[in-house]
Order: C-alpha cells, then sequence, then structure tokens
C-alpha cells in the first residue's frame, strides 16, 4: 500500500510517526500527482490544512483519512475521529484491508461575477468547504482568531475574541435567497452548513449531516447586543435554535448577496466576497472512518 501524507503546520511528527508504525504502507510527502502514485492520502491537521487541500482530494478521487491535529478539528468530529487515536484506529482496519471507507458531500461556494459571463470569460471560481462557509459575525472573529498563536486558536481562541466583536459589530443588509427570492434584513451572521460544528466545536448546525445532499441554513437576524452575548454560549450545544432572531432551514443552493462586499470564510480560511451561491456536491470525497 501507498500512503501519501498531507501535513498541516506546527510540530506533528509524533502524530506522522505513530501513524507510520502501523503498517508497512510506502510513505510520500505531499498531495499525489495523480491517483495512481498512491492509494491513500493521509492528512495530518484541521479543518484549514483540509480545506486548502480539498480541491485536490476531489480531483484524486482517493480515500482519505484526517488526522485531527490542528488547531480546529471540527470537521475530523463530524467524521467521528474525535481523537488521534480514533484515526489510529480507523487506519489500522484500513491498512489491515478493512473497507472503513465513507463516502460524504462537500459544499460549494461559486463566486458570482459582477457582470453576465460574456463568450470566452473564464468560469466564475468554485471553492467546496467541507464543514461550514459564511458571512457576518464569525468570519471578523475568524479573521482575529487566525492571528492568534496555535496554541491560543486551539484553546478557546475563537470564544476569546468573540466579546469584542459582539461589542463592535454592526449587522449589514443581507439577502438570503433559497427556494424563494429573499428580502434584505439587518443580520448578525449567515452560516451554510455541510457538517454541523466550525470555530472549535460550535454547534451552529446541529442538524447537519454529511451524506444528505443538503446544507444547513443557520441566519441569525440583527439583535440587541446583551440578547448576543447571552445567545453565544448556547451555540456551543445547539442552543440558539431556540431565539426567535434565528432561523435554521436546509436548501440544496442559496444565493448570499450584500450592498458591499462582505468577506466569505469556508472552514476558518478566507475564500471570496459576496455576491455568492452556496451549493452541495454529493458524494464528492471519500472518507477512512472508523467502522
Amino acid at each position: 500500500m501507498r500512503a501519501a501524507a498531507i501535513l498541516g503546520p506546527g510540530n506533528i511528527a509524533r502524530f506522522v510517526g505513530k501513524v507510520r508504525h502501523i503498517g508497512n504502507a510506502e510513505w510520500s510527502e505531499g498531495p499525489p500527482a495523480s491517483s495512481n502514485h498512491a492509494d491513500v492520502v493521509i492528512v495530518f491537521g484541521g479543518d484549514g490544512t483540509v480545506h486548502r487541500h480539498l480541491s485536490q482530494l476531489v480531483s484524486l478521487g482517493l480515500p482519505v483519512l484526517v488526522v485531527p491535529c490542528g488547531s480546529g478539528n471540527d470537521f475530523a468530529r463530524a467524521l467521528n475521529l474525535r481523537r488521534v487515536s480514533d484515526s489510529l484506529a480507523a487506519w489500522r482496519e484500513f491498512a489491515t484491508g478493512g473497507n472503513n471507507i465513507r463516502d460524504i458531500d462537500l459544499g460549494v461556494i461559486r463566486e458570482i461575477p459582477a457582470l453576465p459571463e460574456a463568450g470566452g470569460a473564464p468560469a466564475p471560481h468554485r471553492h467546496y468547504f467541507c464543514c461550514v462557509a459564511g458571512a457576518g459575525i464569525d468570519t471578523v472573529i475568524a479573521r482575529r482568531c487566525n492571528a492568534l498563536p496555535k496554541w491560543f486558536r486551539a484553546h478557546g481562541g475563537y470564544a476569546l475574541c468573540a466579546p469584542g466583536e459582539f461589542l463592535r459589530f454592526k449587522p449589514p443588509s443581507m439577502k438570503i435567497s433559497m427556494e424563494t427570492e429573499g428580502d434584505a434584513k439587518p443580520t448578525i451572521l449567515a452560516a451554510f452548513a455541510n457538517a454541523f460544528a466550525y470555530g472549535g466545536g460550535m454547534k451552529i448546525a446541529p442538524q447537519a449531516q454529511l451524506d444528505d445532499g443538503k446544507l444547513d441554513v443557520c441566519i441569525v437576524r440583527a439583535m440587541g447586543r446583551a440578547k448576543l452575548f447571552c445567545l453565544f454560549p448556547t451555540v456551543y450545544f445547539g442552543g440558539h435554535l431556540s431565539f426567535s432572531e434565528v432561523e435554521y432551514s436546509q436548501t440544496e443552493t442559496a444565493r448570499l448577496e450584500t450592498e458591499t462586499p462582505l468577506d466569505v470564510y469556508a472552514d476558518g480560511e478566507y475564500v471570496c466576497q459576496t455576491p455568492v451561491e452556496f451549493s452541495v456536491t454529493r458524494n464528492a470525497l471519500r472518507v477512512v472512518v472508523l467502522a
């Protein structure tokens, strides 16, 4: 068996060593040039590392094992790989001939060009995401969190950055269209979820599933700062859905438009700016899981 290792930032050598000691695979570093050069891809890192390689992983079509050793590991948790030991067990089964592979969906962000496409014009960029994409206060918090040292990001960095933004943030007007045309309303955040959590365990879309062919949409409309402070901790267990300002639904496609361009983040990483369309690609990624 041939295994290609994709290494995230930080000191992850000990995690790589633990996996390499299992089985007798031939190892290479970096994404393989084609599916003929490897049998499995192992990603050592968090959501950002997975996100940056999603397009390559989809093109390769190879089984992917995620070893959760990043600052945020929400995608691994959605796969029930909550600890490195879970990934080791999944790898042990796969390396000894197990068929513990699952096909999952991925979200897609399509940038909407400012002008209609003309003949010969390049197609709009498409970006895959594995967990959650969206715009609003969470993107501002994510930008601040990404500037923190890795240890702080992995130990409550998002929660550390959030309170200051609650005081400064002014909800922009967002128009969110799904099955029907939406109305522009002041909105704190709009999240389009393939997995149930982001930001290191925040269950923004507690009903989301990786293989149902839909995105779960959570929209938080404008509210007072005091109520926003009350809402924030409830997101960690999905309690925010009880707030009247929170709208929750499912869709296959959605469109997000704003009066002025807003940053769109996915899996904790900057992607592009509004206006954008969101959709889902079924069975886009093969992943190694615990049987």
